[in-house]
């Protein structure tokens, strides 16, 4: 077992002595790589952003955005890492080279004032400059006055025939997870969407038609604590059987940020997110089984809108920053009430996979958690895979309820599931978030729709019987009034999409 190294901008440098608890941020700026900015610590903003070599969904390797600040740097060992600083072709001798393509229209187009954003917006850029099916389309429709607003959100709206997308392909959510507070986004949006093509000789586009880097085992120990990843699910299964008081991480998307704003450290964490076993995914006949390991928008581009519940959930699932790294096991390892991925797979019947050293078992998610933040998973146990029944309910939805249409918490999340045939609701599963201590079904709601007719008077009825689902709290984000009255408007917001649907 090699000593810890990351390969940063074509170099390989160690991660020693750096401790293990220590971000890729930090590693990076330790370096002089100071284009990687520290604005959140959250990985809500983006200034930290920086691309890895992932495996990739349609070539080889696919160059992903990631959050610098919520990752350690022992977790990129034996990986390949690209700065703002990376991006430029270097001249001869040390002088300055040719900016790059992003670099260049960030700059002609005004994206950048202050400058503290705009490295991680490039990044995030250059992520989507180098996604092997983006492709060009016909122009939008001509923008009218007072379009691209900037805000929190994120690039602002505009009016044409596909808002979200340019004429050269560029998808505007991939800067969800990048916030600015001088320019704007509309010089910003201007440069994502005046970006062309790579070159034949561009050598990051080149770099997609190898294999990403092979996952290595590491074993990082400093000052008494440690990093460790084995190379298979059994040793790993071994390790967590011998050290139950491990902390297991994917993306670290939720440790980065107890690291970062509670100051919370381990004695030993175990990464898994690199582990063959949890990264398959497999449709059967009977279900569909997703690897906890891989990352939502792995997930949703390996998926290709085949569980269409997922599909409405992935886009409104934090930022694309986030979505990178983010894994369901981790979002339901955590155990969160307001995690937004429970709701939608308590509506799909999901089941948990848990493992460890003895053995495997299979839990219904509606009796996986237990309590605030717990559940049935046991010392040594971690969630293998989640498993989704086949065949799919047809009426489906996600609704977020949130203050920011993209990157936010939600203050409620309801997620419906529902058979309707011939009139008559046969089916019905309804998954809740954020109105108790744990995500739960709508048990009494779905017991008022089954084998009633899909009408106007059955919505409602049932729509004030979802009203008095859970616990709901008053809090920073909601009133418990609040959380009540839009469980309701759900349900009647459903029922109008899907009367929409059919007469339309």
């Amino acid at each position: 077992m090699t000593a810890p190294r990351i390969t940063v901008n074509g170099t390989e440098a160690p991660i020693s002595p750096a401790a293990p608890h220590t971000t890729v941020l930090d590693f990076l700026r330790e370096r002089g790589l100071t284009g990687t900015k520290e604005g959140c610590a959250e990985g809500e903003c983006g200034a930290c952003a920086v691309l890895v070599a992932r495996p990739g969904t349609n070539e080889p390797t696919d160059w992903v955005a990631v959050n610098a600040c919520l990752l350690p740097a022992a977790a990129l060992d034996g990986q390949e890492v690209v700065t703002s600083e990376g991006l430029a072709t270097p001249g001869p001798a040390g002088a300055p080279g040719a900016l790059h393509p992003v670099q260049e229209e960030m700059a002609v187009r005004g994206g950048s004032q202050c400058g503290y954003c705009t490295p991680g917006f490039v990044c995030s850029m250059a992520a989507e400059y180098y996604r092997p099916d983006r492709c060009a389309h016909a122009e939008p429709a001509e923008q009218g006055p007072g379009t691209g607003t900037g805000t929190e959100d994120g690039p602002g709206p505009r009016h044409g025939a596909d808002p979200e997308h340019g004429p050269n392909g560029f998808d505007l959510h991939a800067l969800s997870g990048n916030l600015c507070r001088c320019t704007g986004y509309r010089p910003i949006r201007d440069a994502a969407f005046a970006v062309g093509a790579p070159t034949a000789d561009d050598p990051l586009a080149q770099r997609r038609a190898q294999s990403p880097p092979a996952p290595v085992a590491t074993e990082y120990v400093r000052d008494g604590r440690a990093f460790l990843r084995r190379s298979t699910l059994g040793e790993t299964l071994r390790l967590l059987r011998e050290r139950p008081d491990a902390v297991v991480v994917a993306g670290s998307t939720d440790w980065g940020v107890e690291v970062n704003i509670r100051s919370r450290r381990a004695d030993c964490v175990v990464a898994v997110d690199r582990l063959p076993e949890l990264r398959e995914l497999r449709f059967g006949p009977g279900a569909v089984e997703i690897g906890s390991a891989l990352t939502l928008t792995e997930i949703e581009r390996r998926l290709d809108g085949r569980v269409p519940l997922l599909a409405e959930l992935f886009p409104q699932f934090a930022s694309r920053l986030i979505r990178n790294g983010a894994t369901l096991g981790g979002n339901l390892g955590t155990g969160s009430p307001i995690g937004d991925s429970p709701p939608v797979l308590l509506a799909l019947e999901a089941s948990v996979v848990l493992a460890d050293a003895d053995g495997e078992r299979q839990v219904p998610l509606a009796e996986y958690f237990t309590g605030y933040r717990q559940s049935v998973r046991r010392p040594g146990e971690l969630i293998r895979a989640v498993r989704v029944p086949l065949p799919l309910s047809p009426v489906v939805a996600f609704h977020k309820i949130a203050k920011r249409r993209f990157d936010d918490i939600s203050s409620v999340a309801v997620a419906f599931a529902l058979d309707v045939e011939d009139g008559i609701v046969r089916k019905a599963r309804i998954g809740l978030g954020g109105v108790a201590a744990t995500p739960l079904r709508a048990l009494a709601t779905e017991e008022a729709l089954e084998g009633r007719p899909w009408t106007a008077e059955t919505a409602e009825a049932a729509a004030r019987v979802l009203r008095a689902e859970g616990t709901p709290m008053n809090d920073q984000r909601a009133s418990a009034a609040y959380r009540s009255a839009m469980l309701g408007q759900s349900l009647l917001k459903l029922y109008a999409q899907t009367t929409e649907a059919v007469t339309s």
